[in-house]
């Protein structure tokens, strides 16, 4: 059990330079499920945080207990940029590049890796990090200059950059695979199978796939749309392809 420390302010100060900042009780909660390592959390309301982990999540009540140092609400409202309203805030440790690395270069790979190229909306990303985790996908990479690891991206993502490989690359970088890139001229997804091992590209909210991304596709993939509308939000173009993805089997079981 991680003890408190004696003076959480100072620690905050202490890690705040180089750590992820973690809004909320559920962002702090799914960095714990995924083995965040978690040096300081505050919270002014310590009583209100147990009860949410006994009702939520009575898997890490017990880290909660021990990791939870109380302080008043102007002191907490000083450490954070946008005070959650479960009142709760940690600091963890980024996760090492070279491990996450690794795992999108690991082959046979069993998921698809979600390749977001040039995004420009933070909170979309995040978003699309949320959902890359519950589908089980094996990461999520950025092309450009969006950072996916920005406090906002994490706070769209409720803590579960932790539970997949979060990483940006340039186009040439990505990892080995087939690459589907969805697209409006390309083949109708409904009659296509996604491979375990494939890369799903993504083109920016406002100006599609870039050049580079375009011809490293192997295959331009278009999801159904009645005329006339012009295109789907990021995340939701995500949750459909990776929902007919995971439609072949390859999706982790419900328990």
């Amino acid at each position: 059990m991680t003890v408190p420390a004696p003076d959480p302010t100072a620690a905050w100060r202490r890690h705040a330079g180089h750590c992820v900042l973690l809004d909320g009780f559920h962002a702090l909660k799914h960095a714990l499920r995924f083995g965040a390592e978690v040096p300081v959390a505050v919270t002014a309301d310590r009583a209100g945080a147990l009860a949410l982990a006994d009702e939520l999540a009575p898997d890490v009540r017990d880290a909660l207990d021990g990791l939870l140092a109380e302080v008043d609400q102007e002191t907490y409202a000083s450490l954070v940029p946008r005070p959650h309203p479960t009142a709760v805030a940690a600091l963890a440790v980024r996760p090492s590049r070279a491990d996450h690395l690794r795992a999108l270069a690991h082959t046979p790979r069993r998921t698809p890796v979600v390749v977001l190229d040039q995004p420009r909306n933070l909170g979309n990303a995040g978003a699309v990090i949320r959902l890359a985790a519950g589908f089980g996908a094996t990461g999520v990479v950025t092309t450009g200059t969006l950072d996916p690891w920005h406090p906002t991206v994490v706070r769209g993502g409720a803590g579960l950059h932790f539970a997949t490989a979060v990483e940006r690359l340039e186009v040439a970088e990505l990892p080995s695979g087939p690459v589907f890139a969805l697209d409006p001229e390309g083949e109708d997804i409904r009659g296509l199978k996604l491979p375990d091992d494939a890369l799903l590209a993504f083109g920016s909210e406002r100006s599609g796939l870039s050049r580079e991304l375009r011809a490293r596709a192997d295959h331009l993939v278009a999801l159904p749309m009645r005329p006339q509308v012009s295109s789907y939000n990021l995340a939701t173009s995500v949750a459909m392809t990776l929902y007919h993805w995971s439609a072949g089997g390859g999706a982790p079981r419900l328990s």
